[in-house]
């Protein structure tokens, strides 16, 4: 009985597979197949991505070290 309820999920997935396998090369099976085959293909120009940069905050400057804290250390 548990290899019968194992099976349906087993199918259904498969099923799955197969529908979202064949759509997507409806979709892009043209490309796929020009990659395959060495042919470039146009790639639409995009506008370039402009990311924003995170700078550090600016350090502290050093303090020199009071014989006091060199002792409480």
């Amino acid at each position: 009985m548990i290899a019968a309820l194992g099976t349906l999920p087993f199918l259904g997935t498969l099923w799955l597979l197969i529908v979202l396998g064949g759509r997507i090369l409806e979709e892009d099976g043209g490309k796929i197949l020009a990659a395959l085959k060495g042919v470039q293909t146009q790639v639409p120009s995009e506008r370039p991505v402009h990311a924003r940069l995170r700078t550090r905050a600016a350090l502290r400057p050093l303090r020199p070290a009071n014989v006091e804290w060199r002792a409480a250390a």
